[in-house]
């Protein structure tokens, strides 16, 4: 009954995106949403340059925009690739026969708004998402035991204080916003810096690395981005190899949502 089922994922980020990945790789035909100008640092463990280059690959995958519903599903039937979109989502979300949608936006502090009965099957990931009454199921994102768990019923955790520790190094290896404008950066993922380097302006303001390390995150030059925007990372390792590519966390997220998916099907069938 479910075999070649269709899944749309919201959030072109790295979790968003290795989700898609490992959803397309079990046999599910899968598209990605998002804005025409997603805010996504992390692109190199992602698919979001497909919004802005056309095309992007992760892991051996490549994702390519459409900009049409034919596109849509002839990307879908033909199972190559995975479509990525950024049309309207109200459009999208009749645009086919969803079994599920997945949030995998990411937004912390934001109140998601009720999803569930949109399609038969919805998955919330992260803070703020309630079981049983925003969506069907939600996935802890939060590290720690708990990583990828799935919640029947009831809240997720509730956002907490300090990212994970890498290379020693916990919040002082992120640059957020200072104010709101248009990101300009020269640099790339993956490139070399310095301590106190310029790696970025916001208009007249200059971003400067916090630590010495290689440019793990990194907000599209041209993207207008709110006050307080993550928008670059440092990683104090220094390994450029390391910021590509499928991270833990996106990992183990996306089992989590695979096991629910699973969980879910058994009780619609």
């Amino acid at each position: 009954m479910y075999k070649d089922s269709k899944i749309l994922v919201r959030g072109t980020g790295d979790v968003g995106s290795v989700i898609a990945l490992e959803l397309f790789r079990v046999g599910y035909r899968v598209a990605l949403h998002d804005e025409p100008a997603p805010t996504t640092p992390r692109r190199g463990m992602a698919f979001t340059d497909a919004v802005f280059n056309g095309a992007a690959v992760l892991d051996g995958l490549t994702a390519r925009r459409v900009s049409s519903f034919s596109e849509l599903h002839a990307m879908m039937s033909a199972r190559q690739v995975v479509p990525v979109t950024t049309m309207p989502f109200g459009a999208i979300l009749i645009a086919a026969d969803w079994l599920a949608l997945i949030d995998a936006r990411m937004r912390k502090r934001a109140q998601p708004e009720r999803q569930r009965g949109l399609v038969p099957i919805t998955i919330g990931l992260g803070p703020n998402f309630v079981a049983g009454e925003t969506v069907d199921l939600a996935i802890e994102t939060s590290w720690g035991d708990r990583l990828g768990a799935i919640i029947e019923a009831g809240s997720t955790m509730a956002l907490v204080g300090e990212p994970r520790v890498l290379g020693g190094i916990g919040r002082a290896r992120f640059i957020y916003a200072p104010v709101a404008g248009r990101f300009e950066t020269k640099l790339q993922i993956g490139d070399a810096v310095d301590a106190g380097e310029v790696v970025a302006t916001l208009g007249v303001a200059l971003l400067v690395a916090p630590i010495g390390g290689v440019i793990r995150g990194l907000t599209r030059s041209g993207v207008k981005v709110a006050i307080h925007t993550k928008v670059v990372e440092v990683d104090p390792r220094g390994n450029a190899v390391a910021v590509f590519g499928l991270g833990e966390r996106p990992r183990r997220i996306a089992g989590g949502v695979l096991k629910a998916l699973a969980q879910l099907r058994l009780l619609k069938t």
